[in-house]
C-alpha cells in the first residue's frame, strides 16, 4: 500500500537529507552535483574528489563522482585522474585503492585537468603570417 501511495519514495528522500547533512547541505549539494544520491564511498583520490558507487541506481549512473569542495562550480570531466578514469567508466571493477597491480612507475607523469578555454591554455607561438586580414575601414587604398 505504501508503494502506491508514494511514501517509500519519501522515505527515500527523507534519508537522502540525513545523509546529506541536513536540508541545507542537501540544497548546496543538489545545487552543486544537479543530483541528490546516497551511495558507499569507495575512495577519495590525492585531489580530495570523492568516488561512491550504488547498485541501486541502474547501470551507467551508478558510480558518481563529487568534487572537492575548493574546485566549487568550476568542474569538468578532465579532473578525473587516470587511476580512478578507468572505475568511472567501467573498464574495471576494482578501485584503485583495491588494485595492487597497477604499475606504479616513477617516470608516470602527475595527472592535470585540460586548461582549453581558459587563460591558463597553450597557443603555440607562430612565425607565419595571417592569411587573412581583418578589414579595417579607416585604412588607405592602395
Amino acid at each position: 500500500m505504501a508503494k502506491y501511495l508514494g511514501i517509500n519514495r519519501l522515505t527515500k528522500l527523507f534519508q537522502i537529507v540525513r545523509e546529506a547533512g541536513g536540508l541545507k547541505n542537501a540544497y548546496l549539494k543538489l545545487y552543486r552535483n544537479d543530483d541528490l544520491k546516497i551511495g558507499t564511498l569507495v575512495g577519495i583520490d590525492k585531489y580530495g574528489n570523492k568516488y561512491f558507487e550504488n547498485p541501486y541506481y541502474f547501470y551507467g549512473r551508478n558510480r558518481w563522482i563529487e568534487f572537492a569542495p575548493h574546485v566549487n562550480m568550476d568542474y569538468d570531466g578532465s579532473m578525473i585522474p587516470a587511476e580512478w578514469y578507468g572505475w568511472m567508466h567501467y573498464k574495471t571493477d576494482l578501485p584503485p585503492i583495491r588494485d595492487g597491480c597497477r604499475p606504479k612507475h616513477k617516470w608516470i607523469a602527475d595527472h592535470s585537468e585540460n586548461l582549453s578555454g581558459t587563460k591558463e591554455a597553450y597557443y603555440p607561438y607562430t612565425t607565419t603570417p595571417n592569411k587573412v586580414e581583418a578589414w579595417d575601414p579607416k585604412a588607405k587604398k592602395q
